[in-house]
């Protein structure tokens, strides 16, 4: 009867649950047949289909016979109550919720999970995405950083590594060999619409137990947008001082523009 866990985190319980599934395979049946079929003991059978009866989800279709709400039915009972569930907790939490100037970092493990998260960021992104990705990170992003191109956000992208150009504002970093070896790993850095943030370092051989930080603390944001935009100086005045070459027309024109996107 355990078998059917999910069952019991949508309101049926343990012996509900069991019962249901059991007339799903086979309808309609007596209170008897029923315990056999389920494992229920024929004392508590009853009180089970009395209880599934009240709820809409069997119904006695002759005398002692008994059949399930059809499944595609219950299934969208199921979700309308879990969605008007939801909605109402939402009004409640809102209506609850601290108003909070200051709003903490939170830490975020696991490789998939930051992947996904910084993939909901870049969805829900309006305006801009400020963001540095080694290659690794980009083959899981790129489509997703494409689509918001396209829908008009501002793409601003530093590559750590040998990246494809694909936006307008794009840069690749000078010393990202180097720079990785001096980390210990990848960094990761997604700011939305100076709104959100998402930046850590994944560990060399240790992704998944990675912190990385995720926050829509201000200051936070702020300060780490800033640092993404002198990254793109770095670029710059790599190519100048050290390889003493002069900027090309394109890199002057990104140059003017991140210097005026405060």
């Amino acid at each position: 009867m355990d078998t059917y866990s999910n069952l019991k985190e949508l309101g049926f319980s343990q012996y509900e649950a069991a019962c249901y599934m059991a007339l799903v395979g086979s309808h309609p049946v007596n209170g008897s047949q029923l315990s056999k079929i389920s494992g229920i003991a024929r004392s508590r059978i009853y009180d089970v289909l009395r209880s599934l009866i009240s709820k809409g989800y069997v119904i006695e279709v002759n005398s002692g016979q008994y059949a399930p709400l059809p499944s595609d039915e219950l299934v969208r009972r199921l979700k309308r109550s879990f969605n008007s569930n939801i909605e109402t907790f939402e009004d409640q939490i809102s209506n609850a919720s601290q108003k909070d100037d200051f709003e903490f970092v939170w830490t975020i493990t696991g490789y998939e999970n930051v992947m996904e998260k910084a993939l909901e960021m870049i969805k829900q992104a309006k305006e801009e995405i400020y963001i540095r990705l080694f290659p690794k990170a980009n083959r899981y992003l790129d489509e997703y950083l494409i689509e918001a191109d396209k829908r008009g956000v501002k793409i601003r992208y530093i590559a750590m590594g040998k990246v494809p150009k694909k936006f307008d504002i794009q840069v690749m970093h000078p010393d990202h060999e180097h720079l990785q070896q001096i980390i210990g790993g990848r960094s990761l850095e997604v700011i939305i619409d100076k709104k959100e943030a998402l930046v850590g370092i994944f560990e060399t051989g240790n992704e998944d137990n990675s912190p990385i930080n995720w926050t829509r603390n201000q200051w936070f944001i702020v300060a780490n947008r800033d640092s993404l935009r002198h990254d793109f100086y770095h670029c710059f005045l790599e190519k100048i001082l050290d390889r003493h070459q002069k900027l090309t027309k394109d890199e002057k024109r990104i140059y003017k523009i991140i210097k005026e996107d405060n």
